[in-house]
C-alpha cells in the first residue's frame, strides 16, 4: 500500500464526516502500459476536489465531468457501486492519455460509510494488515485481518483490496548520505526508520518525517521486524555497527539487504561474516554490496539516486544487467584501462 493511497482513504473519511458528497475510485484491472496499478485509490468530493491518482490526469478530468456539476455534469449519485472501463479503443486511449494503447478498469463507490472509514484508517495507522472487501450488488464494507503479499481480488460479486503497511527502508547509519537515501525514499512511498547509536550523529540529522529504532543496529533489525515489503542498508563503514546488522537482516524476509563500501570493504565484509559468524554462500549472496547501478556516482546526492535505483528496481522485480553493478562496471573500467596501458 502507499501512502499516497493512506492520504486518500484519510481525505476520504474527513469528507464523509464533514458531510460531503464523494466517491471513492479503485483500479481493479490494468491491460498493457497503465499509469496506476491495480489498488489505486482516487477519492473524488462533489465540489471537483480529488485526492489520489488513477491515471496520468485525464481519467481524473473525465470522473470529475461525469460525477460532478462542475463542466455540465450530473452531480455525485448514490447507490450501488459501478465499473468503468478506459482505453478500450485506440481513440479513447489517445483521448484519456493512456499510453501504448493502455486499459484500466475501475470500481466507483459512492458515499462510502463513515464508521468503516473511521475502523479502516484507524487499523491502517497501527500498523495492521488489512482486507477490504465491498460488495458490488449493495456497497456493503467489511473489513478482515489480511496477509503479507495479498493480492486484489475482484470478480462480479466482489472487490477485495488489501491494505497495510507500505514498504520500509531501515537505514543503519545517519551520515549525510543516510539524509540523501531517506529523502528518495520517502518521496517513493517508503516509510523510512533510521538506527544510528552514536549520539553525535543522531543530533546533525535534518530530515523530518522519518523514524528512529533506539540501540544497537542488531537489536534495531529484529525490533525493526522486515518482511517482504523491507529493505535494510548499512550505510555507516563501520564494521562493528553494520556486520551484525546485517546478518539480522539476511535472516529475515527483507527484499533487499544491502551495505556501502568499496569493492575491497565488499570482500572484506563477507571475509569477516563467513570467518567469525559462520554466514554460509548461501545466506551471502542475499548480501547486495558494493550497492547501486553504476552511474559515475560520486556526491553523496548521487549515490543515493544510485542506490534507490537499485532497491526500486529489485522491488519492482526488474532483472538488472550484470554490467550495472558497480563492481562489474568498475572491474570493466580497470581492465579497459589495463588494454590500453599495454597497447602504447
Amino acid at each position: 500500500m502507499e501512502q499516497l493511497d493512506l492520504l486518500v482513504l484519510r481525505s476520504a473519511r474527513d469528507w464523509a464526516s464533514e458531510g460531503h458528497r464523494m466517491l471513492l475510485a479503485t483500479v481493479v484491472r490494468t491491460w498493457g502500459s497503465s499509469p496506476r496499478p491495480p489498488g489505486a485509490l482516487m477519492a473524488l468530493r462533489e465540489d471537483g476536489r480529488t485526492v489520489g491518482s488513477v491515471s496520468g490526469g485525464c481519467i481524473e478530468d473525465d470522473l470529475v465531468a461525469r460525477y460532478t456539476r462542475l463542466e455540465g455534469g450530473a452531480g455525485m449519485p448514490v447507490g450501488r457501486p459501478e465499473r468503468l472501463r478506459y482505453g478500450v479503443s485506440a481513440d479513447e486511449a489517445h483521448r484519456f492519455g493512456l499510453p501504448c494503447g493502455g486499459t484500466l478498469e475501475l470500481v466507483l463507490e459512492f458515499q462510502p460509510e463513515l464508521n468503516v472509514l473511521i475502523d479502516l484508517v484507524a487499523r491502517l495507522e497501527r500498523g495492521e494488515l488489512v482486507r477490504r472487501c465491498l460488495s458490488l450488488s449493495d456497497g456493503q464494507v467489511t473489513l478482515t485481518q489480511g496477509t503479507v503479499d495479498a493480492a486484489l481480488y475482484c470478480d462480479d460479486d466482489r472487490l477485495e483490496t488489501p491494505l497495510g503497511p507500505g514498504y520500509r527502508l531501515l537505514l543503519i547509519g545517519a551520515g549525510a548520505l543516510a539524509e540523501y537515501v531517506a529523502t528518495m525514499a520517502l518521496f517513493n512511498g517508503f516509510e523510512v526508520t533510521i538506527c544510528d547509536p552514536r549520539p553525535e550523529q543522531r543530533a546533525s540529522w535534518g530530515l523530518a518525517s522519518v523514524r528512529w529504532q533506539s540501540g544497537m543496529p542488531d537489536d534495531a533489525v529484529v525490533a525493526f521486524g522486515a518482511d517482504s515489503r523491507s529493505a535494510v542498508v548499512a550505510l555507516t563503514h563501520d564494521p562493528r555497527l553494520d556486520d551484525l546488522a546485517l546478518l539480522a537482516a539476511l535472516e529475515s524476509p527483507a527484499f533487499y539487504v544491502g551495505a556501502i563500501g568499496s569493492r575491497r570493504n565488499d570482500r572484506s565484509r563477507r571475509e569477516r561474516l563467513t570467518l567469525h559468524f559462520g554466514a554460509t554462500p548461501t545466506t551471502l549472496k542475499r548480501l547486495r554490496g558494493p550497492i547501486g547501478l553504476y552511474i559515475g556516482s560520486r556526491t553523496p546526492a548521487e549515490i543515493a539516486v544510485s542506490v534507490m535505483a537499485e532497491i526500486l528496481a529489485v522491488k519492482n522485480e526488474v532483472s538488472l544487467p550484470i554490467a550495472w553493478s558497480v563492481a562489474q562496471a568498475k572491474d570493466n573500467a580497470e581492465a579497459i584501462g589495463v588494454r590500453r596501458l599495454a597497447s602504447v
